[in-house]
């Protein structure tokens, strides 16, 4: 055995990290994140990219890790290599955050597991990882059921967006929404440049004003024949108002005639009103996701 490692230098290395994410996930977890999408958009940040490596033993890829620009250590493995690469990669990414800290300031690095993944539980844990009580849920829609129509208020309508002229307003909408500055302009950009992403089901909800009143982006996975529905915000100023219920109607039926045959979103265990809006669109809860932090000191 003879392990090595290396920074993320392009295009090969993605492809190397794509293949082995469908090698050693299980086929109902192929779209947990990172997806294929999500790794797409962390490329996109500089920062990102210089926390991402690879690791090989002789010339095969046995296992890919990096630190995305909110501190969540992301990582994929054949498990062989457990006892020999997990405390390398862990130890890597408490680097990533250290470097950016100044003397003597605290952090964290995060990383998250399903509620059912044993393995990866055990790894978190075992590694000196701490469950917080933040949680996230997943939720899936089968679409051979019926289909609602959108009922929106009057003077309201759904379309697609324009292109990227939109993204700063779709961004500052994301921020009002949920309350966080992670949506800037920038990332919204990068979301937008993905390879699965398609501008037709990028919807938003547009008030008699003219402002973005809520948006959903949706996408499709060819593959599996999977959709999904995620984000969903809606503006503080237009909350309560059936919005989110019209705009996943709309992703639904959209979906549907791409020919997917389910539909999967996910959101904050704390976003009750989210949850409620998917249930009462047909959605229920498909799986938890718990969250983990280990300290890191400078």
């Amino acid at each position: 055995m003879t392990i090595s490692s290396k920074v993320y230098e392009g295009e090969k290395d993605f492809q190397i990290m794509v293949d082995l994410l469908n090698q050693v996930r299980l086929a109902e977890r192929i779209n947990d994140y990172p997806a294929k999408v999500n790794i797409e958009e962390g490329l996109a940040n500089a920062e990102v990219r210089a926390n991402m490596r690879l690791w090989f033993d002789a010339d095969q890829p046995i296992g890919w890790a990096y630190v995305d620009d909110s501190h969540n250590l992301l990582w994929e493995f054949q498990t062989q290599y457990t006892e020999s690469l997990g405390a390398e990669i862990v130890a890597w990414g408490v680097d990533c955050i250290r470097k950016s800290l100044a003397a003597e300031e605290t952090s964290t690095l995060d990383a998250s597991c399903r509620e059912d993944d044993t393995q990866r539980l055990d790894f978190l844990n075992q590694h000196g990882f701490h469950q917080t009580d933040v949680i996230t849920v997943s939720m899936k829609r089968d679409l051979s059921a019926p289909i609602a129509d959108s009922v929106l208020p009057e003077g309201f309508f759904i379309r697609a967006i324009k292109g990227t002229e939109e993204a700063e307003a779709v961004a500052s909408t994301h921020r009002s929404a949920f309350g966080t500055e992670y949506m800037s302009t920038e990332n919204r950009l990068a979301i937008m440049s993905t390879s699965e992403y398609d501008p037709e089901l990028d919807l938003m909800v547009i008030a008699p004003d003219g402002s973005i009143a809520a948006y959903c982006t949706c996408s499709v996975d060819e593959q599996n024949r999977e959709g999904n529905t995620d984000p969903v915000a809606t503006h503080p100023r237009f909350q309560g108002m059936g919005l989110a219920k019209a705009l996943l109607y709309k992703g639904l039926r959209m979906l549907k005639e791409r020919g997917m045959k389910s539909v999967h979103l996910g959101t904050s265990g704390q976003n009750i009103a989210m949850q409620k809006a998917a249930e009462s669109a047909g959605f229920v809860l498909e799986h938890r996701t718990f969250w983990f932090e280990k300290e890191v000191r400078n």
